[in-house]
């Protein structure tokens, strides 16, 4: 996050704090459609992401569930939040963006407007080791969408 203000680090510092002290869309998702577990052997977080898309599908509705560090509970937390109302296409891709930003040394691709908060997770790749913690979320959104009944882990 270098290339980020300041200001903005902080604001995206505080974003990610407070996302992992009062998570969105916490809970089971009772009528859920597409579930998928998530597992970090490293460090020992666990969660499990639910989504219902309906007939044309759209994520009409997200939440998960687990234990593990702030990190990764906050990035569950703003995935939740980023991807409930799209596209499952859209939401791939939008896994897929985030993956890339946290694992590569590649220039960030930009955001779309709605997913801008999702900028708050850019400051983990100042720490290798937090890598994993913030991706597990998004590698179980995938595991979900394709209907894999495999754990999404990050080894």
């Amino acid at each position: 996050m270098s290339d980020a203000a300041p200001d903005m680090q902080d604001l995206y510092r505080e974003l990610v704090i407070d996302h992992s002290r009062n998570p969105r869309h916490f809970g089971r998702l009772e009528d859920a459609t597409h579930t998928a577990d998530g597992i970090n052997p490293l460090c020992g977080d666990k969660l499990r992401l639910y989504f219902r898309v309906d007939a044309s599908g759209t994520i009409e509705s997200s939440s998960f569930e687990g234990s593990g560090c702030a990190i990764s509970i906050a990035s569950a937390s703003l995935l939740t939040e980023a991807v409930t109302g799209l596209e499952v296409d859209d939401a791939k891709s939008c896994s897929a963006t985030i993956s890339t930003r946290l694992t590569t040394a590649a220039p960030y691709a930009n955001l779309d407007a709605h997913l801008e908060n999702l900028k708050a997770l850019d400051g983990v790749r100042a720490y290798p080791s937090r890598v994993k913690c913030a991706t597990l979320a998004w590698h179980a959104l995938q595991a979900a969408l394709t209907n894999d009944t495999q754990p999404a882990t990050t080894e």
